[in-house]
């Protein structure tokens, strides 16, 4: 049984819910102790243990220690079949985060996976939900993944109540991608819930006025919904080159501040030339491990959070990394074609 220190590097969920998805995978049983040790309130929440339950019925696995505020658990997998599976994870947590460690295994389910996810999709410390769709899935699709996503509901903090759709086709074989395209042109949403009809625009208006002073001009919708509470926030992405940022608004923080926030962070990444923004790093290293061949990309950071999960995926894979500074940071990942 491979065992994992979750206090090691970040020491975040992100080694919990990568563990699972690599056991699933590999078909390797793990031991993930001091689980979110470096954070100020340890053990598991109750988004980590809907990843925990959603991984282990996609591959029938035995766990032991799934309770709130565990800090330990063992994880025993089994086969990996697909099928329709609903999970509420009944409050604000992340359908995102709970999807980075559901998706992973479902490529490699004999059927098509179906997942109805209900909590937050568009909360702090996540992938919001319009960068899952317009920056993670065109990537994956890059990478012969077939995965599609459908909103059904927008969820924001303090009461969730989002619900997204995903689709999983079985992925036989993941190919690397060749980072040469370039940048065609820059979309934008801007989404609100019961909030007044001013503040999208006034974000979508602050995001637009950024944006130009670096000679960039992106088409930026809005979306105006209703949600079980008040929020709101914006994605920039590209095509071509696929590339994106986002924030989200909170009580306090002009709607000025908000749209600026994202377009800074687009036109960034723009400027340095990078083949992934720096949300994406982390997100693409699994697939990268698990395709068959040598994936290089550049980025502008490599985070802890990009080389936990390294480490990490070194415990179940032999995978190689490098990453080599020279102004902006180069990672080359040698996959082991599962």
């Amino acid at each position: 049984m491979i065992e994992i220190d979750g206090s090691y590097g970040e020491g975040g969920g992100q080694i919990l819910r990568m563990s699972i998805a690599m056991a699933a995978v590999t078909g390797k049983e793990v031991r993930v102790f001091n689980i979110r040790g470096g954070r100020p309130k340890p053990g598991l929440k109750r988004q980590h243990m809907v990843a925990i339950e959603s991984v282990a019925r996609l591959c029938h696995a035995e766990v032991e220690g799934l309770q709130l505020g565990s800090t330990e658990i063992a994880f025993h997998p089994g086969a990996i079949e697909g099928g329709e599976y609903h999970f509420d994870i009944g409050t604000a947590g992340s359908v995102t985060l709970v999807l980075q460690a559901c998706i992973l295994p479902s490529l490699k389910a004999e059927r098509e996976t179906h997942l109805v996810l209900r909590g937050g999709t568009d909360v702090k410390w996540s992938p919001p939900w319009d960068y899952f769709q317009h920056v993670t899935i065109p990537l994956l699709r890059k990478m012969g993944c077939s995965v599609e996503g459908y909103l059904n509901r927008r969820g924001y903090y303090p009461t969730g109540g989002g619900e997204v759709e995903v689709f999983i086709q079985p992925c036989h074989r993941i190919r690397t991608i060749q980072f040469n395209d370039r940048i065609e042109s820059i979309f934008g949403l801007v989404h609100s819930a019961n909030l007044p009809p001013h503040v999208p625009q006034r974000i979508k208006r602050a995001a637009e006025e950024e944006l130009s002073t670096h000679d960039l001009e992106a088409h930026i919708v809005l979306e105006e919904t209703t949600a079980a509470c008040p929020g709101t926030g914006i994605t920039l992405w590209t095509e071509g080159k696929v590339l994106g940022a986002d924030a989200l608004g909170e009580r306090g923080t002009p709607a000025e501040q908000v749209g600026r926030k994202a377009a800074e962070m687009l036109a960034t990444e723009i400027a340095a030339g990078v083949d992934v923004d720096e949300r994406m790093v982390d997100q693409i290293l699994p697939y990268a491990a698990l395709a068959n061949g040598t994936l290089s990309f550049t980025c502008r950071k490599v985070s802890e959070h990009a080389r936990t999960e390294m480490w990490l995926i070194g415990q179940f894979a032999d995978v190689q990394f490098e990453v080599i500074s020279d102004g902006m940071q180069r990672v080359t990942v040698k996959g082991v074609g599962t």
